[in-house]
C-alpha cells in the first residue's frame, strides 16, 4: 500500500479552493454538495497564508505553475493539507475518483499517477453500489447507540448487523421509505439476531484470485480465523483485520463448538486437505458446517 486512504469529516469544516479556470471549477463541483464551508480565492489573495486560516483542506487548481507553488506554500504555512491539481509532487494528498452515495463514499486512488485509470475503475464499481446505500448507512448511524446498548458484546453486534443489512429495514431504506425503515429497525433491535454461528472451510493455499465469491465473503465476515501453517498471506489479507486468529492446535472441535454456540462465525483457512475427523466431530455436535472450497495437499 503506497498511500493510506482516509476520510475527512467535512461538516462545518473550512475548505479553500484556490485558483481560477476549469481546474478550480472542477474541484468546486466535487465539493459543492458536501457540508463543508467552501471558500474560493483567486489572484494575489491566494498567495497569502491568511486566506487559508482555519482551513482543514486546500485545493489549488490553476494553469500557472508559479501560482500553484506559491499558493501551496501559503496554505502550508496556515497548516492546511494541500492538494494541487495535476501536480502530485506538490500534494500532501491526492484526490481520488469518488463514488458518492451520501453516507456511503467509495474512492479509487492511484497516488496521482493515473487519474484516468482511477476514473475507469470507479465507473466499473459504481454500477455495483446501489443508489440507496447511503440511506441504509444513515439508518444504521441513527440507531448506533441503541445497537451498542442492546448488543454490548462485539460478536453479537456483528451478528445482528449482518442480518440487518439484508433485512426488511434495509430494503425499506433502499427504496426511500425511511419512516418504515426506522420502525422495522427498532423492531429488529428488540428481537435480536436470528442468525447462529457456523464453521466454514476455505482453501488457504492460494492464489487468492482463485477463491470463490462465497469464500471471499466468508473471510470478510469471519469473527474467528483458524489458520493452517502455510496459508497464503494474500488469502489472509482478504479477512477482516480485527478477526481473532487461532492456530489449529488451539481450536479443537469442542472449542469450535463453543465459539459457534456463542454466535461467532469461524473460518478454517486450510493449507491441506479438510480434516475429516474434525468435520465429523462438529457434525456430531450439531455445529453448522459449510465447505466453500477444498484445499489441495500438494
Amino acid at each position: 500500500m503506497d498511500a493510506f486512504p482516509a476520510f475527512f469529516p467535512l461538516a462545518g469544516r473550512k475548505v479553500v479552493i484556490a485558483g481560477s479556470g476549469e481546474p478550480a471549477e472542477a474541484k468546486h463541483r466535487l465539493l459543492a454538495s458536501s457540508p463543508a464551508i467552501l471558500v474560493r480565492v483567486e489572484g494575489p489573495e491566494a498567495l497569502l497564508p491568511g486566506a487559508y486560516s482555519g482551513a482543514m483542506l486546500a485545493f489549488i487548481a490553476d494553469e500557472d505553475e508559479g501560482f500553484c507553488q506559491a499558493a501551496a506554500a501559503a496554505a502550508r504555512v496556515a497548516r492546511a493539507l494541500v492538494n494541487v491539481a495535476d501536480r502530485p509532487q506538490l500534494c500532501d494528498f491526492t484526490t481520488p475518483a469518488v463514488i458518492d452515495r451520501g453516507e456511503v463514499v467509495a474512492a479509487i486512488g492511484t497516488g496521482g499517477a493515473s487519474p484516468m485509470l482511477a476514473t475507469m475503475l470507479r465507473n466499473d464499481i459504481e454500477q455495483r453500489v446501489p443508489e440507496g446505500a447511503g440511506r441504509v448507512a444513515a439508518l444504521f448511524r441513527k440507531f448506533q447507540d441503541d445497537i451498542r446498548a442492546r448488543f454490548p458484546e462485539l460478536h453479537a453486534r456483528r451478528a445482528f448487523l449482518r442480518e440487518a443489512l439484508s433485512g426488511a429495514a434495509a430494503e425499506a431504506a433502499q427504496s426511500g421509505d425511511m419512516t418504515k425503515a426506522q420502525q422495522l429497525f427498532r423492531d429488529a433491535i428488540a428481537r435480536g439476531p436470528k442468525a447462529i454461528g457456523k464453521v466454514q472451510y476455505v482453501a488457504g493455499r492460494g492464489p487468492a484470485d482463485l477463491l470463490t465469491i462465497r469464500a471471499s465473503r466468508a473471510l470478510a465476515a469471519a469473527d474467528v480465523l483458524v489458520i493452517d501453517a502455510g496459508a497464503d498471506p494474500q488469502v489472509l489479507a482478504m479477512a477482516r483485520r480485527d478477526a481473532e486468529r487461532l492456530a489449529p492446535g488451539d481450536a479443537g472441535p469442542e472449542h469450535l463448538a463453543e465459539l459457534v454456540a456463542s454466535g461467532r462465525r469461524v473460518v478454517r483457512v486450510l493449507a491441506a486437505q479438510i480434516p475429516a475427523g474434525e468435520v465429523q466431530a462438529l457434525a456430531a455436535a450439531g455445529v453448522p458446517v459449510e465447505v466453500l472450497a477444498t484445499a489441495s495437499s500438494g
